[in-house]
């Protein structure tokens, strides 16, 4: 009972606990399995952790809010890399830059949408996704170059100490973020502003600002993974970024963050991250057909969010 009071009170537990059982799991099916296969699946999830963290605190942020245009912002940051970086590591001068901008415009413009004019998140965002993949279309076109940065190609590759260097990355993130929700008059807004937005207003609270941030964040991180997401995939296409849509919230809500808002763990993103990893390595190595592997993450999700929305749920929250 301590022990299980205690994973209650450290929701990150039940996904380092899932990361375990499969990893021992998958040492079983194949004798190939160990920890240099572990640092792969590492690797692989590291991406999705990027885009994650953003998405934790969008979610973190309450009133149901969630970025559904995470994979389009991947997607043309992935070919505004290329095309501006011409495959070179001076022309990342201009192109991290201008993902960076991309990035911040869409955080903005999603934010405004959602603040300012009231529109529920999963429509904003949406709609906003549906742009950017307008504008992927017209970058897909001046399309001409498919070599990567030497140097963005190490970032996403590499390791460092036989680390993989996009771990690192990673980790680094999940120590930052995990700072900002717990050390910072930000993150105790934001997680106030989740819990119960009118009280945390009533209490001298920037809902908006708060709110705005968070979506910021979301974008930025989104952009900033497509584009180490074209170096690591050696190119970019259309669609890049769709895996990332439902696994992005998947990681979220299954490392522990409440999915109505208030209450957010970085650490738990990263399990989660690489708990989603490892189911669909799993399946895999099992011989499953990848129709089947979504709609196995997608009824895990459906299932979490069923138990976050339960009565039990509210009360463990």
């Amino acid at each position: 009972m301590r022990v299980l009071r205690w994973m209650r009170n450290n929701r990150w537990s039940f996904s380092a606990a899932g990361v375990s059982a499969l990893w021992l799991l998958l040492s079983v099916i194949t004798s190939h399995f160990n920890l240099n296969s572990l640092s792969g699946v590492a690797t692989s999830a590291s991406f999705l952790v990027i885009v994650a963290i953003g998405q934790m605190f969008v979610v973190a942020s309450g009133g149901g809010n969630i970025d559904l245009s995470i994979p389009s912002v991947m997607t043309v940051s992935a070919f505004v890399t290329l095309i501006l970086s011409q495959g070179t590591n001076s022309g990342l001068l201009l192109a991290l830059p201008a993902v960076l901008v991309i990035g911040f415009l869409t955080g903005a413009t999603n934010a405004f949408l959602v603040v300012k004019l009231r529109i529920p998140a999963i429509i904003a965002t949406l709609a906003v996704g549906y742009i950017l993949d307008s504008a992927t279309l017209i970058a897909n076109r001046s399309l001409d170059i498919f070599t990567v940065s030497s140097l963005l190609r190490a970032v996403s590759s590499s390791k460092l100490a036989g680390i993989p260097t996009i771990l690192v990355l990673a980790l680094t993130l999940i120590g930052v973020a995990g700072a900002v929700i717990n050390a910072t008059s930000y993150g105790r807004t934001l997680m106030a502003i989740g819990q119960n937005a009118t009280a945390a207003h009533l209490a001298g609270a920037r809902v908006g600002r708060a709110v705005t941030v968070a979506f910021l964040i979301s974008s930025v991180l989104g952009a900033f993974g497509g584009a180490l997401l074209s170096a690591h995939a050696g190119g970019a296409f259309l669609q890049m970024g769709e895996p990332y849509l439902l696994q992005s919230v998947g990681a979220v809500v299954v490392g522990g963050t409440l999915i109505a808002g208030g209450s957010a763990t970085a650490l738990g993103t990263f399990f989660g991250s690489i708990l989603l990893v490892l189911i669909v390595t799993t399946m895999q190595v099992s011989g499953w057909p990848s129709g089947m592997q979504e709609v196995v993450q997608g009824a895990m999700i459906i299932a979490i969010l069923a138990a976050a929305g339960s009565g039990i749920g509210k009360r463990s929250a």
